[in-house]
């Protein structure tokens, strides 16, 4: 499997290069996989793609608080994203993979990271909902799907060191929840998972045995794609 450390100081870039990975790989029917890091450098609220912005943001204190609001292609819930974050994108070749369906595909992605993260940590992780990995009941990293005829893409957030406390100001109380998420609060639902951010990147090399450095990166496509969606306020507001 490739592999790809990159950050984007633009929000907007940031989402936008997964998708562009993602196609590139469609388009060019490549064998091996791809694993990405990115940690971003500012906060921005990032809805699941069929997210209603004023249903699951607090717009206003965005506003204030100067934080853009962006969607991403991919599904799942709304997430604030910023400092204290590392983000792991993954394309997989669904067919080599025999990854059917959403489902079979999380449980190849977060059954990996929940082995890798319990032993990083020392303690029992588990996978609950349809794609969140907790610990001892609180969730840390959320995760999100989007699939091509052939290859799918996978990407989710770690929270390790991050601001709670702007987080539950962002996002209003979720218009879905996972059963065991019951009905509590951000604060009393999410918690950091206190490692080093370089330790859980050179976990997740070994894990999916990222090891040669991607040399080629589709930026034009991935431009294109910040000018046509990302970058432009109906895509956000669409819903």
């Amino acid at each position: 499997m490739k592999y790809l450390e990159l950050t984007f100081s633009d929000p907007a870039q940031n989402l936008a290069c997964d998708e562009a990975l993602l196609e590139w790989y469609e388009a060019h029917k490549i064998d091996d996989g791809l694993l990405r890091i990115w940690q971003p450098q500012n906060h921005f609220v990032v809805l699941g793609h069929s997210n209603c912005m004023n249903t699951e943001a607090n717009v206003a204190v965005c506003a204030a608080e100067a934080i853009p609001i962006m969607r991403r292609i991919s599904g799942g819930g709304t997430v604030l994203q910023g400092p204290g974050c590392l983000n792991y994108s993954l394309v997989l070749d669904c067919d080599a993979h025999r990854l059917r369906n959403l489902a079979a595909t999380f449980r190849y992605v977060l059954e990996r990271h929940q082995k890798l993260l319990s032993s990083l940590a020392g303690a029992e992780i588990c996978v609950d909902g349809i794609s969140d990995l907790t610990l001892a009941g609180r969730k840390f990293s959320g995760n999100a799907q989007y699939r091509k005829a052939r290859y799918a893409l996978v990407h989710g957030t770690f929270l390790l060191n991050f601001d709670l406390l702007l987080l539950d100001r962002c996002l209003r109380f979720p218009s879905r929840q996972p059963d065991y998420r019951k009905n509590r609060a951000h604060l009393e639902f999410v918690t950091n998972f206190q490692i080093d951010a370089s330790r859980l990147r050179a976990g997740l090399r070994e894990v999916w045995q990222a090891g040669a450095m991607l040399k080629q990166m589709p930026l034009d496509h991935m431009l294109l794609l910040v000018q046509q969606r990302y970058g432009f306020e109906e895509w956000t507001r669409k819903f």
